[in-house]
């Protein structure tokens, strides 16, 4: 996979960018999820869309990977930060002014934009701020943008979060590997094997990059659900949209995939047999044929 780095600024914030190929193809942003970097994003999945005609780029929002961190900023956990009563470190605006600032750099008036969990309520609120920036949104195991503080957890299966609150691993390097692999294990889909190889790379390439290991940053974690959102509301959203959702998330109940859906007009919602908090490869061709059609 080759990997073109840039950098986006957005006012004192640095966003790390890769452009990750397939220039002259429907440009395609991807949006990562809570605690971890664009590293996440699995090769195969990214090659696959290239050769379905998508010029794809990923980047590192605030506070995750390569961009910036407001570690000055006092902060609980990502659960206590929905209670919090203190001024947030920034706000969910900020966070969709980030995306745009990206697409600026990239060369991009426009793009299609595709975003997993935390993702996917970045792409939503980008699409909802910046409309004239985005051609289509796809979101994957997202909970609606509309909803705000502890009504978030409506939609969470809270004993899952728990036992992630619960995971332990030593310091240094070996614990930050532990710790990857211990995340992508828990949110693994029940109905395909374990890709032990590629959560391996997934996980390891973070850490040769240099980042810190951001399933273990529960402060940057706490800071971003802690950004507050004060723009459209769902319904508004005219860009036309994909909602995917696996049947089996044990984080994200399928109810919140169905609600962004039966919230944006027209949109088209599509559950995944088999699969969780994550994207195995064995949907990989169905993800990128739901996503060309939607395009097309």
């Amino acid at each position: 996979m080759t990997r073109t780095p840039l950098t986006a600024l957005n006012g004192d914030v640095r966003l790390a960018v890769d452009d990750l190929g397939g220039a002259g193809g429907d440009p395609l942003l991807l949006i990562m999820g809570l605690g971890v970097s664009r590293f996440y994003w699995p090769d195969g999945l990214i090659t696959a869309l290239i050769d379905a005609g998508f010029h794809v780029a990923s980047f590192d929002g605030r506070d995750a990977g390569g961009s910036t961190h407001f570690d000055d900023v006092p902060v609980g956990n990502p659960v206590t930060a929905l209670f919090r009563r203190r001024p947030p470190a920034y706000t969910a605006e900020d966070m969709a002014d980030d995306a745009v600032t990206v697409l600026d750099a990239l060369g991009w008036p426009r793009a299609h934009l595709f975003g997993i969990s935390q993702g996917g309520l970045v792409a939503q609120r980008t699409a909802l701020l910046h409309p004239a920036r985005v051609h289509t949104l796809t979101t994957f195991a997202a909970i609606p943008s509309d909803v705000r503080g502890a009504a978030v957890l409506r939609y969470v299966h809270l004993p899952f979060l728990a036992r992630l609150a619960r995971m332990r691993q030593p310091a240094g390097r070996d614990g930050d590997v532990a710790a990857g692999l211990a995340l992508l294990r828990a949110v693994a889909s029940p109905g395909y094997p374990f890709d032990e190889q590629d959560a391996h790379l997934r996980v390891e390439r973070e850490l040769d990059a240099g980042l810190p290991s951001g399933v273990r940053d529960s402060r940057a974690q706490g800071r971003q659900t802690s950004a507050t959102w004060h723009g459209p509301r769902l319904h508004e959203l005219r860009v036309p949209t994909l909602v995917l959702h696996g049947e089996h998330d044990p984080l994200i109940r399928p109810t919140a995939g169905r609600r962004i859906a039966a919230s944006v007009p027209n949109a088209r919602y599509v559950e995944l047999p088999g699969t969780g908090h994550d994207l195995p490869r064995e949907i990989w061709p169905t993800v990128v044929r739901e996503i060309r059609t939607l395009v097309s």
